[in-house]
């Protein structure tokens, strides 16, 4: 396993900058900067960021997007991750759900999905996790079964991000019987919408609302909803959590924490405590940075680093929630949701949100069978 350092040309150098303009114009000056891809839910900035293309950058022009490179994608999001930028309606579905359905999805979905996402008007939220699942995505339990015209779809989807405001999400559920639990499994895309639907909060202690409990309740899907072919799920939400696993935003959403104690702590003066620990700090997030820079890379230059994406992203979620930890372990506050101070306001959402950082896109436990399979077969 390699991960081979790259420089950023000085094209890629000169977007890194273009976007650090836009967001100098386009960011309010008294915007709230939040933590990672949970930073905020700002419609028209996501469309600002399409109109400069910048939503739907891997899409495909063919389809609508803009062909650009991983690398190019890498940049824009560090930048917007690192100023905490408002990205939560358009986030999944230009990670995740736009690549999917130029892969797997049917002429009239790409026809229909892809030209709104890449506007920025059409998002999408996940439908994998459900209770009593833990981490064994192939242990769902919701199912569809067939009816004139498509599906009649029953079950329910936990800790949905955004569902309350998105537009659509992609649930992954049994749709056949089979031995192998990861076959009979297929992706479903569901207007948040229907008739059926049902979106149930699941609100943090300090009672924000991120999270939701989706139940479908016989949920009418037309036969042109089917993502992919039928029974074909596993092998397609495998493919797509690889999108998913190794950028910026496995490794940047406390990132904040460490940029406005500088900023607000620094004018009085840093122990040396604090220095220390914002050294070393700094040191780990520019290693984990150039691994993860190196995979986009890679698979620029026609590369599947899947395992080394599985590594990063357990390397850099379990470096998000010791960020929280190096930092109270040097710093006396008291945790406070509504303090003027965007330090400690971060620290407090930090340390309530920090648990689901290992959580989402595959947990460490999950994350490590891959890395070890994967290792054994080198």
């Amino acid at each position: 396993m390699k991960f081979v350092p790259t420089p950023l040309s000085p094209a890629e150098l000169e977007l890194q900058r273009d976007v650090r303009r836009f967001i100098a114009e386009e960011l309010p000056a008294d915007h709230q900067p939040g933590l990672g891809m949970g930073s905020g839910f700002d419609p028209a900035f996501s469309k600002k960021l399409a109109a400069r293309g910048w939503v739907g950058m891997a899409v495909p022009k063919e389809f609508g997007g803009h062909a650009r490179t991983a690398v190019d994608r890498f940049i824009v999001t560090e930048e917007l991750l690192a100023v905490g930028a408002p990205l939560g309606a358009h986030f999944v579905a230009d990670r995740q759900t736009a690549p999917a359905i130029v892969k797997f999805g049917s002429d009239w979905q790409r026809e229909f999905f892809i030209p709104k996402i890449v506007a920025g008007e059409c998002w999408f939220s996940l439908g994998m996790s459900e209770p009593d699942s833990g981490s064994d995505l192939s242990s769902v339990r919701s199912a569809a079964r067939q009816v004139e015209g498509g599906w009649l779809l029953n079950g329910t989807k936990i800790w949905t991000s955004g569902a309350h405001r998105t537009h659509y999400f992609a649930v992954l559920c049994r749709t056949s019987p089979a031995e192998d639990k990861h076959q009979g499994l297929s992706q479903l895309i569901v207007d948040l919408r229907s008739d059926g639907v049902e979106i149930r909060p699941i609100p943090f202690l300090n009672g924000a609302h991120g999270f939701n409990e989706v139940h479908m309740s016989d949920v009418f899907v037309p036969d042109e909803m089917m993502l992919g072919e039928e029974g074909s799920g596993w092998r397609q939400v495998t493919s797509e959590l690889a999108y998913e696993r190794s950028g910026p935003d496995r490794f940047l959403s406390t990132f904040g924490l460490v940029k406005y104690l500088i900023a607000e702590r620094a004018a009085d003066g840093l122990t040396v405590e604090q220095q220390r620990a914002v050294g070393q700090l700094a040191a780990r997030y520019w290693t984990i940075r150039q691994m993860s820079l190196s995979i986009a890379r890679a698979i620029d230059d026609g590369g599947a680093p899947a395992v080394e994406a599985s590594l990063v992203k357990d390397i850099g979620t379990r470096f998000e929630q010791r960020v929280i930890d190096v930092v109270r372990d040097v710093v006396e506050v008291q945790l406070r949701a509504d303090s003027s101070s965007t330090f400690e306001r971060l620290l407090a959402e930090a340390v309530l949100t920090g648990p689901s950082f290992t959580l989402r896109g595959g947990t460490t436990e999950v994350l490590r069978s891959i890395v070890a399979k994967g290792l054994r077969n080198v």
